[in-house]
């Protein structure tokens, strides 16, 4: 471990210059005392590097010392094969860079290690994007990636989900965060931390101000935050509902932010006892509610119960595409939102519904 941790400060001395001792140390999860230590052993063995005292003091090379570090173990040289998201080095503009670095790479791993790394980058694949996300539209990351990495301000044309106008503003970039296959921008707007979808950015200008960021917070942190609140955003409106078992699976790649907890399975009889309120059961009849039993304890037949949340009420009209395999068992205001849905398209198509004329 000591030896890893040394040849960890020595790569981050090499391309990050002086670096704090305690940056050093909350890096390698050690203390600032081990880091003290760890730079007398690399002094002792050779290696120029000093610590300055101070407030802008560090630890650091002396200039124009590098070394060439090729003493990847296996593991590491197939971690380094095994790379998420290309077309995200794509639509930074590094698809071919990628590639040419991967050849410098393999070309300086030890030859044991070879065979080994390429295997991994054939047999393994990771693919960013979520089933059933669709077509998704072009995004010029250009402008964006010049604000983040000149470190200036950045005026975009910004249209948020559900709006058609576009809203200006000057902000203050952290960086791009790919995630689940789509672009995003954390930046801070007035001091305060803000996403943007890069799909929906109209357009962006690099402006000659230098940026204002909080001082010490990076991207991670920024994101951390944001992504918090994303996932932790407040849904007062909590729906159970109970769908077919052989419906279940599609249900929770489709709902998934929306499911505040697990599905749980249960047993027919469970399912009959659930009623709309009035003391009637709900809609189906025993044999339904069970679905059709292959006679093992499968995913097909039978019911499971989910409970949501959503931010309005009328969002629960996104679980109209699941047909008569779905029913929300409460609150009743959300079955009737769903009831009222369903009416309004029956009117819509019931002129298809004429009968035709016989020849």
């Amino acid at each position: 471990m000591k030896a890893d941790r040394l040849l960890a400060i020595l790569l981050l001395l090499q391309t990050r210059g002086r670096v704090p001792a305690g940056e050093l140390a909350a890096r390698l999860e050690v203390s600032t005392r081990t880091v003290y230590r760890d730079v007398e052993a690399l002094s002792a063995s050779g290696v120029p590097v000093y610590a300055e005292r101070g407030r802008h003091g560090g630890i650091a090379l002396l200039p124009g010392f590098r070394t060439d570090v090729t003493g990847l173990t296996s593991d590491e040289a197939r971690a380094l094969f095994i790379l998420a998201a290309p077309g995200a080095h794509r639509a930074l503009g590094l698809h071919d860079a990628l590639g040419s670095a991967l050849r410098k790479v393999m070309a300086a791993l030890p030859a044991p290690h070879r065979p080994a790394a390429e295997l991994a980058g054939r047999r393994v694949l990771v693919d960013p994007d979520r089933w059933l996300g669709g077509p998704r539209p072009a995004v010029d990351l250009d402008e964006l990636q010049r604000a983040v990495f000149t470190d200036r301000r950045l005026r975009i044309r910004y249209r948020h989900g559900g709006e058609t106008r576009l809203r200006t503003y000057t902000v203050d970039p952290y960086g791009l965060v790919a995630k689940a296959g789509t672009w995003y921008l954390a930046a801070d707007r007035r001091g305060r931390p803000q996403l943007f979808r890069a799909d929906r950015v109209a357009s962006a200008a690099v402006t000659d101000a230098p940026v204002r960021r909080r001082a010490g917070v990076e991207l991670a942190e920024v994101w951390a935050q944001l992504r918090r609140q994303v996932e932790e955003r407040p849904a007062p409106v909590r729906v159970t509902a109970r769908i077919r078992r052989e419906r279940l699976d599609l249900a929770v790649r489709i709902l998934g932010g929306a499911l505040t907890a697990p599905p749980r399975i249960v047993e027919p009889a469970e399912a009959e006892r659930h009623t709309d309120g009035t003391g009637e059961a709900n809609g189906t009849s025993g044999s339904d509610a069970t679905g059709t039993s292959d006679g093992t304890d499968g995913a097909t037949g039978g019911w499971a119960v989910l409970e949501l949340g959503y931010p309005v009420l009328s969002a629960v009209r996104q679980l109209l595409q699941f047909g008569d395999s779905l029913e929300v068992l409460d609150p009743p205001e959300a079955r009737r939102v769903l009831a009222d849905a369903a009416a309004a398209l029956t009117t819509l198509y019931a002129a298809d519904r004429a009968p035709h004329r016989s020849e």
